[in-house]
């Protein structure tokens, strides 16, 4: 079966989805999204199902990963990402790609 993430990081996923109550412990920083192509399109890594998935930035169906990610908790650290984006990359639209987002709900009921 071939597959996208290596042995390494899928075994670090299931070890940390047999941490009590199903919780999720990963060592070090994880970073949720990889910036393409200027901001155009990002890879997400999807800790919930051990997949890095590649969206337009302006696509529903990364609003709708997001807020999948969202749900499952991990909502915050992907908003301060992409304020990290905005940032370093001012002139690649990750505001703007934030600012969609919200108004899509990703986030929850956040404004």
């Amino acid at each position: 079966m071939a597959s996208n993430t290596s042995k390494t990081a899928r075994a670090s996923v299931r070890a940390g989805q047999a941490g009590k109550g199903g919780g999720l412990s990963v060592l070090g920083e994880y970073k949720y999204l990889i910036p393409l192509n200027k901001g155009k399109h990002v890879y997400v890594r999807n800790l919930t199902n051990g997949k890095t998935v590649h969206f337009a930035t302006d696509s529903d169906a990364f609003a709708e990963e997001v807020k999948g990610l969202a749900e499952a908790g991990h909502g915050e650290k992907i908003r301060m990402e992409l304020d990290s984006f905005a940032e370093s990359y001012p002139d690649q639209g990750w505001g703007d790609t934030t600012k969609r987002l919200v108004e899509a709900g990703a986030f929850g009921g956040e404004e």
